[in-house]
């Protein structure tokens, strides 16, 4: 039987273009957010089954790519359920790895830690357009930081990588967990019904206002408390305004300190932004870990149609780990969305290395072949990318691929030293 060449559905081959973006995108991630203060960290791709099934992430949770107990520990004749030959799992997300991290690691790290971290998650997703199996996030977390300065930092480094790779015009949609419960309350739903209510609100981006309501009520919710809800979100207004509103109308509901501290959020960015985007306020962004605790934010923009990064404050995830909750918030950018979204625009590498590329002919002399070597050196020495190739006997197309390649240069070298250069 043949071996397949496709890869796993769900995941990828990384072509050469596609990966020069790649690598030129990491650095400049690494760049920018350690001249924020970020320290680089790393944790395993596998993790303990308990913690990725500890109800913190989700619908996420359902999509674990499993690990079989090995050696003499998976015993499938005496197995009784999924806990009998089940011990680990690959990561979902890095913030689930980064609190264990932390909360193993937290005397030897300063307070409050700042952490990047960047590496590949598994997901058993339906693949569709920018969404993978596996795919990498690139995640920055402030842990131990209880003000709001955290979330101004995150979304001021995270806005500014952006600009740097020249977005322009996107969104940062920014909400509270506890506006969305104090809403909820004001509408007379009970605590007990919040989650449903939440799943349901979390589509109005896709269905409108109507369908919402419609599935609310085919949920059971009473029709006044439906009509309550729903009719908050048509006085909310996308800005500072909206926010003011929310303090003023769920005074009953929300602490003050709550909706004041989302616009010193807002504010402080619009005010310090290097980039151009917009900070707009969206009672109806859910997000959908249930381990966040205060603010919420995505970034959402129109050449993609939808979330290319999001992220929250999660308090208590650490607290599950040690027994004392550590304050904590965290940024995640769609990085294989936004490296999709830069090959299609053409994206074009900044500062890329002049690249030079030497056509040797087959039988050169080993003294010719060693002249064209000192040759090659010498290039790299000033800084050159170069590459020595075996010339084809389809030259001319040989040569048209190196050019697509980027290869500004192109030296051909024969017997006798003879030599012509392009």
């Amino acid at each position: 039987m043949a071996l397949k060449k496709k890869p796993v559905t769900g995941m990828k081959d990384i072509l050469p273009r596609e990966m020069e973006i790649r690598d030129y995108v990491i650095g400049l991630i690494k760049e920018t957010y350690r001249s924020f203060g970020f320290s680089s960290v790393e944790t395993p791709c596998v993790e303990h089954i308990e913690n990725l099934c500890s109800r913190q992430g989700g619908e996420n949770e359902k999509l674990i790519f499993k690990i079989l107990k090995r050696g003499e520990k998976l015993k499938l004749e005496t197995a009784e359920s999924e806990a009998d030959l089940v011990d680990s799992g690959l990561r979902y997300d890095l913030t689930v790895p980064l609190s264990r991290y932390y909360a193993g690691n937290a005397n030897e790290l300063p307070s409050p830690f700042k952490a990047l971290q960047m590496g590949n998650v598994w997901r058993a997703d339906r693949p569709q357009r920018g969404r993978f199996r596996q795919f990498m996030q690139c995640d920055i977390d402030i842990l131990g930081e209880p003000s709001i300065l955290a979330e101004i930092e995150l979304i001021t480094a995270t806005t500014t990588l952006l600009g740097k790779l020249d977005f322009h015009r996107f969104s940062i949609r920014i909400n509270d967990r506890r506006i969305l419960k104090a809403m909820a309350a004001y509408s007379g739903f009970a605590p007990e019904e919040y989650d449903t209510v939440f799943v349901i609100l979390d589509k109005m981006d896709k269905i409108g206002l109507e369908v919402v309501k419609e599935e609310l009520l085919a949920a059971g919710f009473q029709p006044e408390h439906v009509q309550v809800y729903l009719s908050l979100f048509e006085q909310i207004t996308r800005d500072v305004s909206g926010i003011r509103f929310c303090k003023e109308t769920l005074k009953e509901t929300l602490d003050p300190k709550v909706a004041e501290d989302l616009e010193t959020i807002v504010t402080s960015v619009e005010a310090v932004r290097s980039a151009d985007f917009q900070m707009v306020f969206d009672p109806t962004l859910v997000r959908g870990m249930s381990y966040y605790t205060g603010p919420i934010f995505e970034i959402s923009m129109d050449e993609f149609g939808g979330s290319v990064g999001g992220g929250g404050r999660y308090d208590e995830m650490i607290g599950k780990f040690t027994g004392n909750n550590v304050s904590a918030c965290g940024f995640s950018i769609g990085f294989e969305r936004i490296v999709m979204l830069l090959l299609e625009r053409e994206y074009q590498v900044p500062g890329q290395e002049r690249k030079k590329a030497y056509l040797i002919e087959k039988n050169l002399s080993p003294e010719e072949m060693r002249q064209v070597l000192q040759s090659a050196r010498a290039d790299r020495e000033k800084g050159m990318q170069v590459t020595v190739a075996v010339m084809k006997k389809n030259k001319k197309f040989q040569k048209e691929q190196l050019e697509k390649e980027g290869y500004q240069e192109i030296e051909e070298r024969y017997g006798n030293s003879a030599w012509q250069k392009q």
